[in-house]
């Protein structure tokens, strides 16, 4: 959404040091080549299983195989996502043959991970990590609000398609967010801005005045949000939970900075 212009005067204090609110809402249901390698090399040996790769750095335009979603665990797939931003924030992003890749995920998809943001037009998750067509599964909804049409989509996108991680990725300057500070009224909206209300009330860490004219505050209700949205996934869905206790995969949540191309992971 569109974000409100203003000033970023003491938002570096606050930056991903809050504490985990402790309820999620209420009342809400809520390539690598390196393995395909590997695994044609012990083919002839009779191994059986895929090799897992912790960290495999990506260096090639290639679309995300079944063979490379299989050998990354959860980690790695985090990996994967930090250093396309880094390619992204150092203007050394991979050149994709788009047309190749339509082609070759034609007939089936198997994206590494899922990223759960906001319809900000500056958070386009392809463009943020570096990744191509077939590689992310991108859930898009104001605010990065975890709904049941969300969650079933990252249902999907875990069990039936073995997507490794999720990233509930929210971002500074969030109109969305500015709204919910002011209690904004406005047709549909409204009911976005009371689903984001409860991360305004969890918010109490902020000194000054608790509206959209404090950035400090909108960038701690951000934070507050996306902590709430992972809190969400593995509270109101048994199979994501189930999956991340197992080690298949991970929920973490993350910042992006639309000043600065960066992306905070949070612990």
């Amino acid at each position: 959404m569109q974000a409100h212009e203003n000033s970023k005067s003491g938002m570096a204090d606050h930056r991903m040091d809050l504490e985990p609110p402790l309820r999620t809402r209420s009342g809400r249901i809520a390539t690598t080549f390196t393995a395909l390698a590997m695994l044609v090399a012990t083919a002839g040996l009779g191994c059986a299983s895929t090799p897992r790769v912790d960290a495999p750095t990506v260096r090639s335009g290639a679309t995300t195989t079944a063979v490379d979603q299989q050998a990354l665990t959860p980690n790695a797939a985090l990996t994967r996502l930090q250093e396309g931003n880094q390619r992204f924030r150092s203007d050394a992003m991979i050149p994709r043959d788009y047309r190749a890749q339509v082609k070759g995920t034609a007939t089936d998809q198997h994206p590494f991970a899922s990223v759960l943001t906001c319809i900000d037009s500056r958070t386009t998750p392809e463009f943020l990590f570096d990744q191509g067509i077939g590689d992310l599964f991108v859930p898009r909804v104001a605010g990065n609000l975890v709904d049941p049409e969300v969650l079933g989509g990252l249902e999907f996108a875990s069990k039936v398609k073995g997507s490794r991680l999720i990233v509930v990725l929210g971002h500074t300057h969030c109109g969305a967010i500015k709204g919910a500070c002011d209690n904004v009224e406005l047709g549909n909206l409204t009911s976005v801005i009371a689903e984001l209300t409860p991360a305004v009330n969890a918010t109490t860490n902020v000194s000054g005045e608790r509206s959209s004219h404090n950035e400090a505050f909108v960038h701690a209700v951000t934070e507050t949000n996306v902590r709430l949205g992972v809190a969400e996934i593995r509270e109101r869905s048994p199979i994501l939970a189930e999956l991340e206790a197992a080690g298949k995969v991970k929920v973490v949540g993350a910042m992006y900075d639309i000043e600065t191309g960066a992306v905070t992971f949070m612990d």
